[in-house]
């Protein structure tokens, strides 16, 4: 009988959805985690909010998963957003819905999304275990158990990979479910960052970090001139350069040592003609100020300096003296303020990283490897990922229930 264990590698959300469903079927199941405690990333998602998922709906869920969405249909018809809403419910973690379908405990505490995932595992007896794993065994194509570092066997017929990718290192993700499905045959899509912020040479981006800019638009160029992506939302500056949602989305559509043009539309709800009758106002509202001491209606205070420079207007000058040429090149630059882009952030601080086991070779209707028996994926460490907005940890949930219920 103990050869007919379930072992998950993996405390993170798809380990622990993973082994509390397969527990819940009846299965004896034991969960081993090498960090003290269960879903360390999970804390410090979401800001310690933890964006659990969105309420899109199938299609716009699949939209947001640039990286082979279409293989994670079954999982999503088999566990999606709802039932993962009502699941956290059931296990008395209330959510709610904020701004673009993101949904969040409540509480907005993720320390309470681990303390409901851990009642699930408790209440159907799953056994966690503190042990790091340091190879799947596998006789004549069937998983057979785990070999921890301490020496030990755990006997098992099915081994759900759940370690995450290698984000985060400090939180556990350090790769190792890429090297055990390599040690087994399995075919390992290059890991590049994803969900990364930018960096930039750009001089006067220093001058400005810690500055959040809301309801901006924008779109990056390769250097040929071909356009790459474009988006609404928020993002900010950094000392190296520039992050937040938008940037963070951007960046799963960028290449490793290339060079980029970011350019951001301070005002996308006007159009350039909109723009200058606005500014006409503003300045007419000013009239008796000079030209840096007028925008302060338009721009927030500390990009004023940076605009006001890269017009080329002298910020002492009276609004009223100001020609409409000069109004143009300032209606240029707010609607097209441009950033360099010469590198992504490392592996090590991205949200998720691209990159993983080849989703050919794990069958999407069980997530269950087509080259071992027994061995299943769940969460990151497969070649899935999606942008920000609550479609990672859907991910995860939606793969650790479809490998644990089909254990």
């Amino acid at each position: 009988m103990a050869t007919e264990k379930v072992v998950v590698i993996g405390g993170g959300p798809a380990g622990m959805m993973a082994a509390g469903t397969a527990a819940r079927r009846g299965r004896s199941v034991t969960l081993v985690e090498k960090n003290r405690r269960l879903g360390r990333k999970l804390l410090i998602t979401g800001k310690g909010r933890c964006n659990l998922t969105n309420i899109a709906d199938l299609d716009e869920l699949i939209a947001n998963i640039p990286v082979n969405g279409k293989f994670l249909y079954h999982a999503f018809h088999r566990f999606g957003n709802r039932d993962l809403i009502a699941f956290f419910e059931e296990w008395g973690l209330p959510t709610k819905v904020e701004r673009g379908g993101r949904v969040f405990p409540v509480s907005d505490r993720s320390a309470d999304v681990v303390a409901a995932l851990e009642r699930f595992l408790a209440h159907y007896h799953v056994e966690v275990m503190q042990g790091e794993v340091t190879a799947i065994l596998v006789t004549e194509g069937q998983v057979t158990g785990v070999k921890l570092k301490n020496g030990e066997f755990i006997p098992a017929r099915q081994v759900i990979l759940a370690t995450g990718g290698r984000s985060y290192p400090l939180t556990g993700s350090t790769g190792d479910g890429y090297r055990f499905a390599a040690a087994l045959g399995h075919r390992i899509t290059p890991l590049k960052p994803a969900l990364v912020p930018l960096e930039s040479p750009t001089a006067w981006i220093r001058e400005v970090q810690g500055l959040t800019l809301k309801n901006v638009a924008i779109k990056i160029w390769s250097k040929e001139g071909k356009q790459i992506y474009s988006d609404f939302g928020e993002m900010l500056f950094t000392h190296f350069g520039v992050s937040g949602p938008i940037i963070l989305s951007a960046s799963v559509h960028l290449e490793e040592g290339r060079l980029y043009r970011l350019v951001i539309d301070l005002k996308p709800a006007l159009t350039p003609e909109q723009l200058d009758l606005r500014l006409q106002r503003d300045f007419a509202k000013y009239i008796r100020k000079v030209f840096h001491n007028a925008l302060g209606d338009l721009l927030p205070r500390a990009l004023i300096p940076v605009v006001v420079k890269l017009v080329g207007i002298p910020p002492e000058k009276p609004v009223n003296q100001i020609t409409k040429a000069e109004r143009q090149r300032m209606v240029a630059v707010v609607k097209g303020l441009e950033v360099e882009i010469n590198g992504l952030r490392p592996l090590a601080e991205a949200n998720v990283p691209a990159g993983g086991v080849t989703v050919k070779e794990i069958n999407p209707a069980t997530m269950e490897s087509k080259l071992v028996k027994g061995l299943f994926s769940a969460g990151e460490v497969s070649d899935v990922n999606a942008y920000t907005g609550g479609y990672n940890l859907q991910i995860a949930f939606s793969t650790g229930y479809l490998a644990g219920s089909s254990c």
